[in-house]
């Protein structure tokens, strides 16, 4: 019987985080088949909503990937949704789902190999904490 594998949401930003990602994959770095990659066009695109409803709807864990400080495309997407996942880590707490959960990283388009590690280190920790307590219907 194969180990229970993690459900993982990763929100990518299309200039540098998703870039980086496909440099993984042109490199031929493997990462755990447990992430599947939701491309966007800004890191600031993801709001609370979004990510508390990947939890809702089964995630096990969540990725937001954005440009490194200064990178950023739109100039500050990136600096909002920092502040907006501090925010949805005091969320994560007090729904009992934990902080840890929720991953907000900078990769860029040249860290392929980052982002496999990222991956790969998120996914072992998502593993040893086991999956996100399930509301099950009827009795």
């Amino acid at each position: 019987m194969e180990p229970w594998q993690p459900r993982v949401v990763a929100f990518c930003c299309n200039w540098c985080a998703y870039a980086g990602a496909d440099l993984a994959g042109v490199s031929r770095r493997q990462y755990s088949p447990s992430v599947r990659i939701v491309r966007v066009m800004c890191s600031s695109r993801i709001d609370a909503g979004l990510i508390l409803q990947c939890f809702e709807k089964g995630a096990d864990g969540v990725m937001v990937l954005g440009c490194h400080p200064g990178d950023c495309h739109y100039i500050s997407g990136n600096q909002r949704e920092e502040m907006r996942v501090q925010e949805v880590w005091e969320l994560l707490d007090l729904l009992g789902i934990g902080r840890e959960r929720l991953v907000l990283k900078w990769i860029s388009a040249a860290e392929g190999e980052l982002f496999g590690s990222t991956v790969d280190s998120f996914v072992t920790l998502l593993q040893s904490k086991g999956p996100v307590g399930r509301v099950t219907d009827g009795p």
